[in-house]
């Protein structure tokens, strides 16, 4: 469907530029940038391996001091199309596709929850998560953001990786926590890469604690490639 060429086409690019720029060492390497990439750019695509990539994330204290979540505007149409962020990621995760009625309402459907493995037949059943919450997020960077910023953060279409429909229930018992605190109940590292892209992607920190936690579990699993095109 075309509702869904935002994010595949970000995904696309991402694997095309991975297939450029990646050293047969396994090294981080950057699609956009010469031997001194940091500080880099919006658009620059990082590559490294995962234990290579949690390393990238600079280390800081978080203080939620100012948060508010009503800072961070929630599921925008972008595109004008009638179908806002929620409805968005809905539509391109969808395993069966719902039908679409006026004002983008849903209706039947199949998703994939990731976090506890349950396919969902109602959107109603879902929420769409930040992998990295927006309480972490201002934590970890984004008291420093625009507005703007932060309403292109909450809203990210562009990689599949920040917002993901889960299983509502246990979406909530997740609340703001961060990886350090909780995980879901299985496929322990698809969240933390995914958690890792995001902080990469959005030029976040991570506290002592999360960097301990990344790498303890890092530990467990395959030590994949992260490619992630920064914003």
């Amino acid at each position: 469907m075309d509702l869904h060429l935002g994010r595949a086409s970000a995904a696309l690019l991402t694997a095309a530029l991975t297939t450029t720029v990646l050293a047969t060492t396994g090294a981080p390497t950057y699609a956009d940038a010469g031997p001194a990439a940091a500080p880099r750019a919006a658009g620059t695509t990082y590559s490294g391996p995962l234990t290579s990539a949690i390393d990238e994330i600079p280390v800081g204290t978080e203080s939620r001091t100012g948060y508010e979540r009503s800072k961070f505007r929630l599921w925008i149409d972008a595109d004008g199309d009638g179908c806002d962020t929620r409805d968005e990621v809905l539509l391109e995760e969808a395993d069966d596709a719902p039908s679409q009625g006026s004002g983008c309402s849903l209706s039947g459907g199949r998703w994939y929850s990731y976090y506890d493995g349950v396919s969902q037949t109602s959107a109603s059943a879902l929420d769409i998560d930040h992998v990295v919450p927006l309480a972490e997020v201002w934590d970890s960077g984004a008291s420093s953001w625009t507005a703007q910023r932060r309403e292109d953060y909450a809203n990210d279409l562009g990689d599949t990786r920040t917002l993901v429909a889960v299983t509502a229930s246990l979406n909530r018992s997740k609340g703001d926590q961060d990886v350090a605190e909780w995980l879901p109940p299985i496929n322990h590292c698809r969240y933390i890469k995914d958690w890792v892209a995001a902080k990469i992607r959005w030029g976040l920190s991570q506290d002592a604690g999360e960097k301990s936690a990344l790498q303890r579990e890092a530990g467990d699993c395959t030590d994949s490639t992260i490619t992630v095109t920064e914003r």
